[in-house]
């Protein structure tokens, strides 16, 4: 009975405020509307306010009671206490009636036409509501044909969160603006063009472009103090400019003679003249304006006899697939990728090659040791020093900027059995070479591998195996750690949140999926797969999504190549296909990179 009784009480106490409430507001709404029929008849306004020529009688009360200016322009102590008469020169006819539109009845008119002028008046007249909606609507609006504008009255009006939305604006859509709206890029302020010039990411630019733009810019707003040149033009990345442009930006302008600009264009120069090494001395200089951790899909095809040269980007945030203008230079294999110092790295594998005899077509393949470097900067490929030993199905990994590859097995053209390998080399790239490191117990191919605190750990492989390998790479040996509950032959490691997942396999009669502890040194069995699959790519992202591309299944006792995007959430444990790719698509292999539009085709899907 008691609770019924309070749940009564509170019911009515919520009622009774909230008609409270209701009345209040309707009270403040028919309070202004009529002084808005006060103002419209022209009664009991007690002052003029007079701007441009134009008549706007008031009432003294409100306008005090809704803007700090008047509350102080018509204080004790003013002139323009008692005065009928007010000149405003400082605004327009037009910002000032719809400010006072405003003020009589709580609705603003604002367009893309009268911002200037509305946001003018209500800064001046401080109406601080009005200046949070007028920021609003440029915050909401912005596109390339407003952006440099809607910059220019964000950074003269003080208003941060609009101008840094703008300046965002500006910088992804600078490709459109350097075409169709060149001028507005000129008339931006300076603040705007250093802050663009700072963004990490601006899509489809070239950095000579940047650099090009600053220079018309210095032109067109110049001479500016040295000082502000220097700021300015610092921003520039020298780094990502060819170095022919570079030698012809460095008599362009007054500017770039500058000792600071010298320094910087100097050591732009000697990054280009680094060589092989140039992936251990990256800096913001070198970094690209482009959007981080696009997963590369490199190698592979509809057919896994026969790979195909074409590398595909995908794009977590959009799930598009592009090309890259620039194909592999070999047809590869059970190869290995990956990236340092925004460089993709392919590595070993089995080149397969195209043949004739009498007529005949006929396909040959043999495992290579060859490693190839592709500069996304410059979209070229170039071939760096090959490894100790030919090696496909191996692994390979990066820890503190050097590449070490794993175990493998060899398959030479004038045998047609191979032979497993237990070695393991790194890639010095200070030194430009491959180095021997502390071999396996025993030789391994179609293992996997990952990376936890800087310990690398290996798994499965030569079909049956179900042993997991620990090396600490201050060590000299490889140790082993708890095995897995099934036996994997080609599957797929990923290190997410200090816990190891392994993924699918080759000969694998399950599609389960294991977690290993390393503190523990146990597996824990997860969420399986409803189908399993092998062949496959997958891609660790940082956020925790592990990514499975494509593969092979069996379907009614055949091989099947599918196009399915798989993502596996390893909070949730949970598997869901996001999209497919472009085509079926087996024997690819994933790594992340950053890429810039230009080094794109059309879009694949």
């Amino acid at each position: 009975m008691c609770v019924c009784v309070c749940v009564c009480v509170c019911v009515c106490v919520l009622l009774l405020t909230f008609l409270s409430w209701c009345h209040i507001s309707s009270h403040r709404t028919g309070l202004l509307s009529g002084f808005q029929r006060l103002r419209s008849e022209r009664k009991m306004c007690d002052v003029v306010l007079q701007v441009g020529g134009v008549a706007f009688p008031c009432h003294r009360a409100l306008l005090a009671s809704s803007s700090e200016y008047f509350w102080a322009l018509f204080g004790e102590t003013t002139a323009e206490r008692l005065a009928g008469t007010v000149s405003l020169p400082a605004i327009t006819p037009e910002g000032l009636d719809a400010i006072l539109d405003f003020l009589y009845s709580g609705w603003l008119s604002v367009s893309p036409s009268t911002l200037p002028v509305v946001l003018e008046a209500a800064r001046y007249l401080q109406v601080e509501t009005a200046v949070s909606i007028c920021e609003r609507f440029i915050t909401d609006g912005l596109c390339a044909e407003n952006c440099c504008c809607y910059a220019n009255l964000a950074e003269r009006h003080a208003l941060p969160d609009a101008l840094e939305a703008a300046n965002q604006t500006i910088a992804l859509e600078m490709m459109v603006l350097l075409q169709e709206n060149r001028d507005d890029l000129l008339g931006l302020n300076i603040q705007s063009l250093m802050e663009v010039l700072d963004a990490d990411e601006i899509p489809g630019v070239k950095e000579v472009e940047l650099a090009n733009l600053a220079l018309d810019w210095l032109d067109e707003n110049g001479p500016l103090p040295l000082l502000k040149s220097n700021f300015l033009l610092s921003r520039l990345r020298f780094g990502l400019v060819a170095v022919s442009d570079l030698n012809n930006l460095s008599n362009a302008h007054k500017a770039m003679t500058t000792p600071l600009i010298r320094s910087q264009l100097t050591r732009a120069l000697e990054y280009h003249w680094s060589g092989l090494t140039q992936p251990i001395r990256q800096s913001k200089q070198t970094t690209l304006r482009a959007a981080p951790n696009r997963v590369l899909l490199v190698g592979g095809g509809p057919s896994p006899d026969w790979p195909e040269q074409q590398v595909l980007t995908f794009d977590p945030r959009n799930r598009k697939f592009s090309p890259l203008r620039s194909g592999l230079p070999l047809r590869l294999r059970n190869h290995c990728v990956c990236s340092v110092g925004g460089f993709l790295f392919v590595i070993g594998g089995d080149e397969v090659k195209e043949g004739g005899e009498d007529g005949k077509n006929s396909v040959t393949m043999a495992t290579t040791n060859q490693v190839w470097r592709y500069d996304p900067r410059f979209d070229c490929w170039e071939q760096v020093e090959s490894m100790q030993e030919r090696r496909a199905q191996f692994t390979c990994c990066v820890i503190a900027d050097v590449i070490y590859a794993i175990g493998g097995r060899q398959t030479r053209l004038d045998a047609s059995a191979h032979t497993s390998v237990a070695s393991v080399e790194f890639y010095d790239m200070a030194e430009r070479s491959w180095r021997r490191g502390a071999p396996m117990p025993c030789p391994l191919y179609g293992h996997a591998l990952t990376v936890l605190d800087d310990c690398i750990y290996v798994s499965g492989g030569v079909p049956g195996n179900r042993e997991v390998l620990h090396w600490d790479l201050k060590g000299r040996s490889w140790e082993k750690r708890a095995p897995m509950s099934i036996a994997r032959f080609g599957h797929r490691l990923a290190t997410v949140n200090n816990y190891i997942y392994a993924l699918l396999g080759m000969y694998e009669p399950f599609c389960d999926i294991e977690r290993y502890d390393s503190q523990a040194d146990h597996w824990t069995r997860l969420r399986p797969l409803v189908t399993g699959s092998f062949g496959y790519g997958m891609a660790s992202m940082p956020s925790g999504i592990l990514l499975v591309f494509g593969g092979r299944r069996w379907s009614d006792g055949q091989e099947v190549i599918v196009k399915s995007v798989l993502e596996y959430d390893t909070k949730k444990d949970r598997w869901r296909e996001i999209c497919q790719l472009p085509r079926p698509l087996t024997g690819t292999e994933c790594t992340l990179l950053s890429f810039t539009v230009e080094s794109f085709v059309a879009c694949a899907g």
